[in-house]
């Protein structure tokens, strides 16, 4: 259900119309979506819903055949998730796209590496390690991740709840808009999960919203501020966490009971 304050305040991110086919199966079907500044958005769907799409087309891994999104207010056209990344929207895969080999730093600075100043880094297209070092360590140290002692060690040593910490903290320190996560707690245990739902609810205070993709409803229920359901291709409803039971929000999915509000923004 839409807040008053919602209706006051313009989304950070919004898609209208979207639609998406692949031959004759049909993606997304005039999709909507909004993430308002400073929530926790969590979308939720049964497989084949169109959840993903939807993501991949707001993160730009995906061109939409019709449609619009807008980021603070202006339409963009993200032809790769790299100039999504440059526009401020950082994702993180469930995969969590880590090179387990490297180190934490480099997998933190993979693609946008600081060169040394003058002569020894325009020319001769040197690394500043030690500045890579220290950003990185204070990122890690934000998000209270100073379990990892050693931040120069393989990601390959790190357990699965750490380096799905290394894969938020790096989101966290260059997603200057918006953070979209995908299952991040999938495959994790109890503890480690735990750490993640608070790494999320931190990230979370500091400003930045966050779009959480997640079939973990009790996590959802936990820190989400809205949930998106998507059906059938389309934005289904928005709820309340508050107003709605899990059970309630499976039934909507499903399709085993209507929203009494069809769309709710």
């Amino acid at each position: 259900m839409q807040t008053n304050t919602q209706r006051d305040v313009r989304p950070i991110l919004s898609a209208r119309g979207l639609f998406k086919r692949y031959g004759r199966v049909t993606a997304l079907d005039n999709a909507d979506f909004d993430l308002y500044p400073g929530e926790i958005l969590a979308v939720i769907g049964d497989n084949g819903a169109g959840k993903s799409s939807l993501i991949k087309a707001i993160s730009g891994a995906i061109r939409p055949d019709d449609g619009e999104i807008t980021l603070e207010g202006r339409v963009v056209n993200f032809k790769s998730p790299l100039e999504a990344r440059d526009a401020g929207i950082e994702t993180v895969y469930q995969n969590l796209a880590l090179s387990p080999a490297l180190s934490i730093t480099d997998n933190m600075f993979l693609g946008r590496e600081i060169r040394k100043p003058g002569f020894m880094g325009t020319v001769l297209r040197k690394l500043d390690h030690k500045a890579m070092d220290k950003f990185a360590r204070e990122k890690l140290s934000e998000l209270g991740l100073m379990t990892i002692q050693n931040i120069n060690q393989a990601v390959e040593t790190l357990s699965g709840g750490q380096r799905q910490g290394v894969a938020v903290a790096r989101a966290a320190a260059f997603g200057s808009k918006v953070i979209i996560l995908d299952e991040p707690t999938a495959a994790l245990g109890v503890k480690e999960s735990r750490k993640v739902l608070e790494l999320i609810l931190d990230v979370r205070s500091r400003g930045i919203p966050i779009v959480l993709i997640s079939h973990n409803m009790p996590h959802v229920f936990e820190v989400a501020d809205r949930i998106h359901i998507h059906r059938l291709g389309r934005r289904l409803t928005v709820i309340n966490p508050k107003d709605y039971t899990m059970s309630d929000a499976v039934a909507f999915m499903t399709g085993a009971k209507a929203p009494s509000e069809p769309v709710a923004a």
